[in-house]
């Protein structure tokens, strides 16, 4: 399996670490890879589709509802 190397913002990683210690991943790297995994079938379920404006055009298709009030903070 590739390896990917991310820097995150910490309160992220807070949460993240929160998670594992609920028990809800068994580590980090399964808490990264499936809520990335998540997050990636959220984006294809409601991203873009090709006849939608930034499909195509160089344009990144992500739209600043998507924001929560931080620059580094995504819904998903």
């Amino acid at each position: 399996m590739p390896k990917v190397e991310i820097t995150i913002p910490e309160h992220l990683e807070m949460q993240i670490a929160q998670m594992v210690e609920r028990g809800e991943f068994v580590n980090r790297e399964e808490a990264i890879e499936d809520l990335l995994s998540t997050g990636i079938k959220a984006y294809k379920t409601s991203g873009p589709s090709d006849e939608e404006e930034g499909a195509g055009t160089g344009g990144t298709g992500f739209e600043d509802d998507g924001m929560m009030g931080h620059d580094d903070e995504y819904v998903f």
